[in-house]
């Protein structure tokens, strides 16, 4: 984390924060001199990046190599129709420095591969899994796991949506591989051919912002070890507990899948 501390402006700015026994000046304090790290810039990592901005992160790295398409604004809230054809990270990059200009944004206009992964995830104090690969989601979680740094995984697709923390700080905390195993490779489901309810991924994607919120500020119970699974048509919520699993080939007693 940095050390910068809060000017009289900002004081103002998330004054309704401070007046929160549960966060305060000391929380507010964290979220400025904290850093997230965003991968993926479209449905979900568009209001996650958004309410982290706003509430005052001090620097948030965006991560993403594709372009923003006119069918991403039904729903891809950090962009707007002139941002048609830019790459997403630049886009939402103008979107939250126009939101908080005192959030430094770092906007990566590439993939997302596993030597990237290993840099950008040691310096950063959080990671939110926004995007809507298996490949890179398995990737995400080897680094976090590497580098002991909490992942807040989000996904949704149709009416469905699901959310949960993987910290590999708590020794009871399952990682994304004790859940969905490396070796067993899922049919891709995507919203190009699958179709998502436009504000699911807002939903589900402000619910990340706030379990990164929680976790920088040292508030709350996180969702470790509990995935929250959300039935759009229904609104209805289901919880299922998880647990470490020994033989896990990433967080297990004899890993290798690092």
């Amino acid at each position: 984390m940095n050390e910068r501390s809060l000017q009289d402006e900002e004081l103002l700015r998330y004054s309704r924060h401070i007046l929160l026994d549960d966060i305060g000046f000391e929380g507010q304090t964290r979220f400025l001199q904290s850093h997230a790290l965003v991968i993926g810039s479209g449905g979900l990592g568009s209001p996650a990046a958004m309410y982290l901005a706003c509430a005052g992160v001090g620097h948030i790295t965006l991560v993403d190599h594709d372009t923003v398409d006119l069918t991403n604004l039904q729903r891809q809230i950090a962009h707007t129709t002139a941002s048609v054809g830019t790459p997403k990270v630049e886009s939402a990059q103008t979107t939250l420095q126009g939101l908080n200009p005192h959030t430094r944004v770092n906007a990566l206009p590439v993939r997302a591969d596993a030597a990237l992964l290993d840099t950008l995830v040691a310096g950063a104090d959080v990671v939110l899994d926004c995007c809507d690969n298996f490949a890179t989601r398995q990737a995400i979680n080897a680094a976090c796991v590497r580098h002991g740094k909490p992942l807040v995984s989000g996904s949704a697709i149709q009416m469905d949506g699901q959310i949960t923390v993987y910290d590999p700080r708590d020794a009871a905390s399952p990682c994304y591989a004790c859940v969905f195993s490396p070796s067993v490779v899922p049919e891709e489901t995507r919203c190009a051919t699958m179709g998502v309810f436009a504000p699911l991924v807002g939903i589900i994607g402000a619910m990340q912002a706030a379990e990164a919120l929680k976790l920088i500020a040292g508030i709350g119970q996180p969702l470790t070890g509990r995935l929250l699974m959300l039935d759009g048509r229904s609104m209805e919520w289901t919880q299922v507990r998880m647990g470490r699993k020994a033989g896990c080939s990433v967080c297990g007693d004899k890993p290798s899948g690092l």
